[in-house]
């Protein structure tokens, strides 16, 4: 692994987990948002991410030199994809009073807890200082090779 590949990688994970924390700002944003541009309950977002693959399209040698000769070491993470939650169940809140209350008074307010996004906050948080740590740790080592004689 090159010094500038561990730069790429610990770029891309910044990258990823500043991403995350976006999404998570918005999920707490919009803890109370009944209604939408569709007219429809905000949603929960979630943040999928997967190694980010090798562009490159070539031969089954070149691959698999390039797997054997990284002993299994990775080019980064990606951010995958960004989905809605639809396996955590919207809360239902008996509030007759309110716009968007069903004909039985019950509002349908979205899937955010705010204790999961704060927790999943903390930990994007401590993964984007994780990623900044190595990275410094990388640009330390560089500098102290460039002061090799």
């Amino acid at each position: 692994m090159s010094m500038f590949s561990s730069f790429d990688v610990n770029a891309s994970g910044m990258t990823a987990q500043r991403l995350r924390m976006d999404v998570i700002s918005e999920n707490v944003a919009n803890a109370n948002t009944t209604r939408t541009n569709d007219g429809t309950p905000y949603r929960r977002k979630v943040v999928t991410f997967s190694e980010k693959a090798d562009t490159g399209i070539g031969s089954f040698s070149r691959v698999l030199g390039n797997v054997s000769s990284s002993y299994g070491i990775g080019k980064g993470v990606k951010v995958s994809n960004i989905s809605e939650d639809h396996t955590t169940e919207m809360k239902m809140v008996y509030d007759p009073a309110h716009p968007d209350a069903d004909e039985n008074g019950y509002v349908t307010y979205p899937n955010v807890n705010i204790v999961t996004e704060m927790t999943n906050l903390i930990d994007a948080s401590r993964a984007y200082e994780a990623n900044a740590t190595a990275f410094n740790a990388s640009k330390s080592i560089a500098l102290k090779g460039l002061e090799i004689r």
